[in-house]
């Protein structure tokens, strides 16, 4: 098979245009009506429904951000916030309808995502089609279920949870669009000292033109137990502007672990604006494992709050910015206790004017001594014309902590493509080793076939064939 022919194929995978009919789906825009109409489709409880209103209003005050990317041409008034495809919910893959199954194939999503780990739950636009949990997992208490299936089973839960202790409505303009017009995501408790052995998974499609998708996923660890969970999401490309506007809510309980991968690969047609924060509490960690390729202009800023003595925080993350995007990304470490610790590996690469941009906070409360906390920031022009910036803010309110910070930006150099092609390489396959080399700690942190998603992701862009 020809290069030029393997290229084309990869290329489909990662933009697909498929037919898919659809049940329901609100006008365009924002409104009461709007809101009213998404809660009763979803029959949902009238707390649920008061508390989207409230978000409403709150959103309508609060002003568009006027700093990172610019929004200036996102139209709310042209996003539809709730679609619901022909197939709802089911409980096996193989009931999933024949159009839907063949978009996730050739997705590319592995074998073991969609039937042989432990949970997957797929969401195709406004809500989630797929779902399935092993039982050994059902045996061990572990709970595993789409958002709007754990409204109904768990509201207790869920109304204790849901944007009232971590992320809230009045953080910022986007947080409160969330809870306006959230629609599907994923529930994940794993109950005290419970280690869940495999990850739990989750893959989100947003395949319609012009429309939004602001899926809500939260996941609580009890005390000692642990969980993986990875995230995937991608949309197809077209001519007008998608918006995904997600959040995350994680709550690591005392001596309890969250691992939280995620791979986005949005079409470049997409403003990805979403909202992750985590909870650490006493000698609790979260780690946070991020690749950002796709999106138009992204913000992202994953946030872990260490509120508990002894817990620790990890965000290892890599971002590709090309031609026509603005990914502008980083991470909150945000230190409440003593003897708290937290690390940061940031890496991004820009190419054919792309611009990537680092921006983090770092703060330590004046209660927090002896905290121990590092950030390096490294990024990697491919060329003359891309750009790369770091902005990071630390804020130190107490004198008994130990803190480093390295930030480096550079471009490949042309030593290293000269040495290699020496060696016999041409300067293409130069390059893409030197890349390689660059986010190698990033492939080394995810799981095998993530890593190797990665990789091809990257070896794509390099390429210059993702649209």
């Amino acid at each position: 098979m020809r290069k030029e022919e393997i290229r084309e194929i990869d290329f489909s995978i990662y933009n697909i245009k498929d037919e898919v009919e659809y049940e329901f789906q609100t006008g365009k825009g924002l409104s009461k009506e709007v809101v009213l109409e998404i809660s009763e489709q979803k029959g949902e409880p009238s707390w649920m429904r008061e508390f989207r209103l409230k978000a409403l209003e709150i959103y309508e005050k609060m002003p568009m951000p006027t700093w990172g990317v610019d929004l200036s041409q996102l139209d709310i008034n042209s996003i539809v916030a709730y679609i619901r495809p022909s197939a709802r919910k089911k409980t096996s893959w193989e009931e999933v309808p024949e159009e839907i199954r063949r978009t996730f194939e050739r997705l590319g999503i592995p074998e073991a995502e969609k039937k042989a780990l432990a949970g997957v739950g797929a969401q195709y636009d406004s809500e989630v089609i797929y779902h399935n949990m092993k039982e050994s997992l059902a045996r061990q208490g572990v709970i595993f279920e789409d958002m709007d299936t754990a409204l109904k089973k768990y509201p207790d839960i869920i109304r204790e949870y849901f944007m009232t202790k971590n992320v809230l409505p009045t953080d910022h303009k986007f947080a409160a669009l969330h809870a306006a017009v959230w629609s599907g995501g994923t529930f994940v408790y794993v109950p005290e000292g419970v280690k869940v052995e495999v990850p739990l998974q989750a893959y989100f499609r947003m395949n319609a033109p012009g429309s939004g998708q602001f899926e809500h996923t939260l996941i609580i660890a009890d005390r000692g137990s642990e969980v993986h969970f990875i995230e995937g999401c991608s949309a197809p490309l077209y001519s007008v502007s998608n918006l995904h506007a997600g959040c995350v809510e994680l709550f690591v309980k005392e001596g309890a672990r969250i691992i939280y991968s995620t791979i986005e690969n949005w079409s470049k047609n997409t403003y990805n604006l979403n909202t992750k924060r985590a909870i650490v509490e006493r000698d609790g960690m979260v780690e946070w494992i991020s690749g950002s390729f796709g999106s138009k202009k992204t913000m992202l800023y994953p946030a872990s709050v260490l509120v508990g003595k002894g817990a620790k925080a990890e965000y290892t993350s890599i971002t590709f910015a090309a031609k026509g995007q603005h990914l502008d990304t980083g991470a909150k470490m945000i230190h409440l206790a003593p003897y708290t610790s937290s690390k940061i590996l940031a890496k991004s690469i820009s190419k054919d004017g792309g611009i990537s941009t680092y921006r983090g906070l770092l703060k330590v409360g004046p209660e927090a001594e002896g905290v121990k906390a590092s950030v390096t920031c490294e990024g990697l022009m491919l060329d003359d014309i891309s750009k790369s910036d770091t902005i990071p803010v630390i804020d130190i309110e107490n004198d008994n902590v130990d803190i480093g910070h390295e930030a480096k930006v550079g471009r490949i150099s042309e030593e290293q493509i000269y040495y290699l092609m020496s060696r016999g390489l041409n300067e293409e396959d130069a390059r893409a080793m030197i890349v390689r080399g660059f986010v190698e700690p990033i492939a080394k942190a995810l799981p095998l076939e993530y890593a190797v998603e990665m990789n091809r992701l990257i070896k794509l862009e390099l390429e210059g064939a993702i649209g």
